[in-house]
């Protein structure tokens, strides 16, 4: 890092606000991300729903098999279109900006969100529903792919975590509403006894995607991006925007000539490269890897699963009837919501990446393990005489457990993998890494989707015992083994993981810093002692 500190060279409360305007607008999309995560398990979970699309059987109880068959199919088909959107997304957003990106997929969310809602006919009503969550998730994947990568560019360094963090709040809050509207539509029953059950959840995608759309005319593009497209000028007018500086400022100056020295070596770096050699040369394949296998570890966690059928799992530990499910699982929300909120806006930049993941993951496990032996030693009685019966203390206990375990998850694993992979990656393939980083994650949140209905019938207790191996056992490990990215600048990255060394890196920085600033200034720097220009 450069010895200059500009941290109080512009002091003020509101320094940063166009920053986080900008991540309140492009997070709307993220909103949506949490939506649909939420929102389809307690759709198929309806009675209407199951009883339309022919789900029960002659006695009017659902056929488990096909119940379980059409609920991974409805929640898993989004992730199969997310993760081609995820990775389809980098190379347009390469060429034609965050931004520009970002316009066109929340468009192509919505036509999916719009195919959804109309859907009505017992014969092709679910090929519909399928068509529309394949064409949303298409949208989804790639703005969360694209999202924190804008927002994670235009964030100083001293509030990256806090404002890329936001992510996962918006994603906590999307989770919480999809909980909520499931559970306002099953009190109602005129709402609940219609297609209006899955209409109107489906059909208020639509409002997060219309705001973001909107708003996205009120922001500017990544300065990152448009220096990597050698726009100086722009990249230039954009970064003083968001600093609320003027171009001429010395910390604006500074902060560009790190991020065109950054962009410089790494052009250098890979002058005459193939794809192959850019992309997993020195100092950038253990990027991809940590890119890929820290979403491969939160989605084997455990969070997705209960996330996605939350209904399912509180009523397999005895939160029997559709009124208990959906209020146990809304309450998980709101936790989810306040937990996230907590950790992100007071504690991500004090603790620290890896210690934040590392308790995060030790707490979690500790967790599933409590609940699976509850729910082991403690089975929940069957009862079909009652529609909402009141959950035995066991099952409180295990709610409770589930509660506390959201919040561990909110204070590491949740935010932080996102907050991590944005911060990684240079700015010439940041958006291929967080690509790779959403492929990921939406590749294993399909394989869960699918597989999670069938397991929490067969196996009960032991997928909680599975989940609390896999966060103990790995996520606690890969946690000390990562590098700590709290602090440092975007470009300072390729220092941390060997792309080039500091002394290089400051002596172009000054280099840079002194053209930039002969060229804006239009100052002419005189040696006092030999009068040289």
């Amino acid at each position: 890092m450069s010895d200059k500190d500009f941290g109080s060279a512009a002091p003020g409360r509101w320094q940063n606000i166009r920053v986080y305007w900008l991540a309140f607008v492009v997070y709307w999309g993220i909103v949506l991300f949490g939506y649909d995560t939420g929102i389809a398990g307690g759709v198929v979970s309806q009675h209407y729903f199951q009883a339309h699309f022919g789900l029960l059987n002659p006695d009017g109880k659902p056929n488990v098999p096909k119940t379980n068959a059409i609920s991974s199919n409805v929640v898993s088909v989004l992730q199969a279109g997310a993760f081609f959107g995820a990775l389809g997304s980098a190379p347009i957003s390469a060429i034609i900006g965050r931004k520009p990106t970002l316009v066109a997929f929340s468009l192509v969310f919505s036509l999916g969100a719009i195919l959804t809602t109309v859907a009505k006919s017992p014969s092709n009503g679910l090929a519909l529903i399928y068509a529309g969550r394949v064409v949303s998730g298409i949208g989804i994947g790639a703005i969360s792919a694209v999202a924190p990568a804008f927002v994670s560019e235009c964030s100083p360094k001293e509030v990256r975590g806090r404002i890329t963090g936001l992510f996962q709040i918006t994603v906590a809050v999307g989770v919480m509403i999809s909980y909520f509207i499931n559970y306002g539509i099953g009190l109602n029953p005129t709402l609940a006894n219609s297609p209006k059950v899955w209409q109107i959840p489906f059909g208020f995608q639509l409002v997060p995607a219309g705001l973001m759309l909107i708003g996205l005319f009120t922001v500017k593009e990544s300065p990152r991006y448009l220096a990597s497209r050698a726009r100086s000028e722009d990249a230039l007018a954009n970064l003083a925007y968001l600093r609320r500086l003027p171009p001429t400022h010395d910390a604006v100056i500074h902060e560009l000539a790190e991020i065109e020295s950054a962009i410089a070596e790494e052009r250098a770096a890979r002058a005459g490269l193939g794809w192959k050699e850019a992309f997993f040369g020195k100092g950038n394949f253990v990027r991809f890897l940590i890119a890929f296998f820290i979403f491969f570890l939160q989605q084997w966690g455990g969070q997705n699963s209960v996330g996605y059928y939350a209904p399912q799992i509180f009523t397999s530990i005895g939160y029997k009837g559709p009124k208990n499910s959906l209020l146990a699982s809304g309450i998980y929300g709101v936790v989810k919501v306040v937990a996230t909120s907590i950790f992100v806006l007071f504690f991500v930049e004090s603790l620290g990446r890896k210690l934040s993941l590392f308790i995060s993951a030790v707490g979690m496990g500790g967790f599933f393990f409590i609940i699976g032996a509850l729910l082991k030693e403690f089975p929940p009685p069957a009862t079909n005489s009652v529609v909402n019966p009141d959950p035995p203390p066991a099952s409180k206990a295990m709610a409770a457990m589930l509660y506390l375990y959201v919040c561990f998850y909110s204070m590491g694993w949740g935010p932080l993998p996102w907050v991590y992979c944005a911060d990684i990656f240079p700015t010439r393939t940041r958006h291929y890494g967080l690509a790779v980083a959403s492929g990921s994650q939406w590749l294993w949140n399909f394989v869960q989707a699918k597989v999670t209905p069938s397991m929490v019938t067969t196996l009960g207790y032991k997928i909680f015992l599975m989940f609390a191996t896999v966060n103990i056992g790995a996520m606690a490990t890969f946690s000390l083994i990562i590098p700590e990215t709290k602090g440092r600048s975007l470009e300072d990255m390729d220092i941390i993981f060997g792309s080039t060394t500091q002394e290089a890196r400051t002596a172009n920085i000054a280099a840079r810093e002194t053209e930039l600033d002969r060229d804006i200034r239009g100052d002419v720097h005189v040696d006092e002692k030999t009068g040289d220009v």
